[in-house]
């Protein structure tokens, strides 16, 4: 038996099937079974076959591809372009950080000038700015408007009874003239009378002598009887003549002193008169100085900002009485006047900050401050210094230190802010701040470059933030070196990089210009 019957005899042997040749009669030479010693061989010419194809198929592929290097002994290439800064000396300020309120440096109150009156209009609110001599607000003027006609209607009745009074001093003026013309006529009739008196004595004289003559002849019987009595007659003539010129002096006096007195008379009708004229010219000044003094009220029925600014609060509402506050605004009251709005003069705020007092001594008149905020990013301002309170609150030991500042709408009088008020200035190491990168543990580095332009992190500390997007490094870089700047936070340590050129040109061993 050869070892191909045996191995079909272990077959039967385990129960497998016999398999009869008469199966297999009916089918060509080339589906009858092969001996398994020709599988074996068919197998591994075919494995043979397979393993000659593979290595001519990665032979002709590493003749295709460049020998590979180790990579420790080639060149890095670049992982990207960067730019650079250098680390400089510069001056920094040293801050001390301080919080406050925001408050108005100058509060000026608006007050009315009537009190009494009612709010008719508001033509302000709060916020609004304001022109010195703007007009906020406007009162009832209705009562005044009435007072006013009254009392040109007493001035119209006063200057009446000045033209009567005036009319009448006329009138006694004219008595008095009357009078003193009187009393010269009068006195003129004296005269005249004197000088009657004066002719009749003459005529007296002359008749007395022709009577004593012609009586020495009457006795000698030179003359007549007759003569003689015409004579006499004449001399009692004479008499008679003299004695009424007497009389007509005595009247002429009489009248001179009744004019005189008339005179008199006139004169006190005339001062009389004077005084009603006066007193009637007083009524019309104060009737005058009434309706004056109402018109002047009417103008203060306009509220006016006594001076330019922000209106800062708006006490008055439409309906309100001048001078009587309501119950809610007690505590409005100036000088017994009810204070109607408050004007931040020309807008002008300060930081009130609050200081303990062992920093005091760090701060001094008219250093700057910078001003920030919390909740507005924006608010970037530039203060000084103004006032630092001599009063120290005691319970907190705490001064208030007022830092003036800028005209601005970012902030408003009761918000919060923050300042930074310079309290040296010296020189320190300084680099652009987007070169400093932070890190999770809370420190910061910087990536520096050396000849070949391989990077390496440089740990830092930093100080104060400078102007100009600088900050200030206290320790760990010194000055000359160079700082990665943009880029930067794309690196590792050991990225080979390229440096851009200040021209705008590229290459592997640029240095940033510092212009």
């Amino acid at each position: 038996m050869t070892a191909g019957d045996q191995d079909f005899s272990d077959i039967s042997a385990k129960g497998e099937p016999p398999v009869e040749e008469s199966s297999f009669q009916d089918y060509p030479e080339t589906n009858k079974q092969r001996p398994w010693w020709k599988i074996m061989l068919l197998g591994i010419a075919l494995g043979v076959g397979i393993t000659f194809a593979g290595m001519r198929f990665l032979s002709n592929r590493a003749k295709s591809e460049p020998t590979v290097v180790n990579q420790s002994t080639q060149p890095l290439a670049p992982a990207m372009t960067v730019t650079l800064a250098a680390v400089e000396f510069t001056r920094v300020a040293r801050n001390l950080s301080v919080t406050g309120t925001v408050a108005a440096r100058e509060l000026t109150p608006v007050l009315p000038q009537s009190n009494g009156l009612q709010v008719k209009r508001i033509l302000v609110k709060q916020g609004d700015s304001v022109n010195q001599g703007q007009v906020m607000a406007i009162l009832d003027d209705s009562l005044i408007q009435d007072q006013i006609r009254q009392g040109k209607a007493e001035v119209e009745s006063q200057q009446a009874e000045v033209a009567s009074r005036e009319a009448d001093l006329a009138s006694q003026q004219a008595a008095l003239e009357s009078s003193r013309a009187n009393v010269i006529s009068n006195q003129a009739s004296v005269e005249q009378r004197q000088a009657d008196l004066a002719q009749e004595k003459a005529r007296l004289k002359e008749a007395q002598r022709n009577y004593q003559r012609n009586q020495q002849l009457a006795n000698q019987g030179a003359i007549s009887k007759q003569l003689f009595e015409t004579a006499e007659t004449n001399l009692e003539t004479a008499q008679e003549a003299v004695r009424i010129a007497q009389a007509n002096i005595r009247s002429a006096i009489a009248n001179v002193s009744s004019a005189q007195a008339s005179i008199n008379s006139a004169k006190a009708g005339v001062g009389s008169a004077k005084a009603k004229v006066n007193s009637a010219k007083a009524g019309v000044r104060s009737a005058t100085a009434r309706v004056q003094q109402l018109k002047t009220q009417l103008g203060q029925t306009i509220v006016r900002a006594p001076v330019s600014g922000i209106v800062a609060e708006k006490l008055a509402r439409v309906g309100d009485i001048t001078g009587v506050p309501p119950q809610t605004q007690v505590g409005t009251v100036v000088g017994g006047t009810q204070k109607l709005f408050s004007i931040i003069r020309n807008g002008s705020l300060e930081l009130q900050a609050k200081v303990p007092t062992v920093q005091l001594s760090q701060i001094e008149i008219s250093s700057p401050a910078q001003i920030t905020s919390d909740v507005d990013n924006r608010v970037k301002l530039q203060g000084r210094v103004r006032e630092i309170e001599p009063i120290v609150n005691q319970q907190r030991r705490e001064a208030t230190v007022k830092i003036n500042l800028p005209s601005t709408n970012l902030l408003k009088p009761g918000m919060f802010a923050r300042a930074a008020i310079v309290t040296d200035s010296n020189m320190g190491v300084a680099v652009p701040q987007k070169a400093v990168l932070p890190q999770p543990d809370g420190s910061a580095i910087v990536f520096t470059i050396n000849e070949d332009n391989i990077v390496s992190s440089q740990k830092v500390e930093t100080g104060e933030i400078l102007k100009g997007g600088k900050v200030e490094i206290k320790s760990g870089l010194q000055p000359g070196k160079n700082v990665v700047t943009d880029g930067a936070g794309y690196l590792k340590d050991g990225d080979k990089v390229r440096v851009a050129i200040s021209d705008g040109k590229e290459g592997e061993k640029g240095v940033m210009s510092n212009e």
